[in-house]
């Protein structure tokens, strides 16, 4: 078993860093949160929100799971984004993919990697969607590319065809939902253009109360 103990002596090092250069740090974040952001990324170890976003702790609500899916059966990030939308009345979410993501070059083979085929299986629904656009990039590195970004869009698309983001609409609640994607190779967020505001920028058959 790994030995934890220098996680430990991390984690104190790191308090009392922040406890000098801000004494009232833990008091002020341990009271409630009041993020403007959830943030809907990859599982990947590179990819830490937070950091990403040059935010501090309380500033962003963060779920993460493998290649930054939003699947209409997955009641943990559907808990996730209710939460964020109803009780902490986030006013964006951000769907973040990444180049190079493993979820995504999985999804692209024909190999079985176990339970985890199951899980990545819309990325295929999304890469036939796109099969001839995708299939013009001769490159694989950047074929690849193009279908993180597509994945990203897609699941923009998942988050607003929820009840969740819809019926806050229908509130009249302020909410927005973006697309981004993160290079490793530079540390650079890039905005892929997709930013939805209310249920009219939807296909109508996913407009729920029309």
């Amino acid at each position: 078993m790994p030995d934890l103990k220098p996680l430990f002596e991390n984690n104190r090092n790191w308090s009392r860093q922040q406890i000098a250069s801000d004494p009232n740090y833990f008091k002020r974040l341990s009271g409630q949160q009041a993020p403007k952001l959830l943030w809907i990324g990859c599982a990947d170890s590179r990819v830490p929100a937070n950091e990403i976003l040059g935010l501090a702790p309380g500033e962003v609500f963060v779920h993460r799971n493998v290649a930054n899916l939003v699947i209409s059966t997955d009641l943990n990030c559907l808990s996730v984004i209710q939460y964020a939308v109803e009780v902490l009345a986030v006013e964006h979410i951000i769907v973040c993919g990444h180049y190079g993501c493993g979820g995504i070059r999985a999804a692209s083979t024909g190999t079985q990697l176990g339970l985890i085929d199951n899980w990545l299986r819309g990325i295929k629904d999304t890469y036939i969607r796109h099969k001839d656009e995708l299939e013009k990039i001769t490159d694989e590195t950047g074929r690849a590319n193009r279908l993180c970004e597509l994945n990203v869009l897609a699941q923009v698309e998942s988050v607003c065809h929820t009840t969740i983001v819809q019926n806050a609409w229908a509130r009249g609640q302020q909410l927005e939902v973006h697309g981004l994607i993160y290079n490793l190779e530079d540390g650079l967020l890039r905005d892929l253009a997709m930013r939805i505001t209310g249920k009219d920028q939807l296909e109508s058959i996913y407009r729920m109360g029309r």
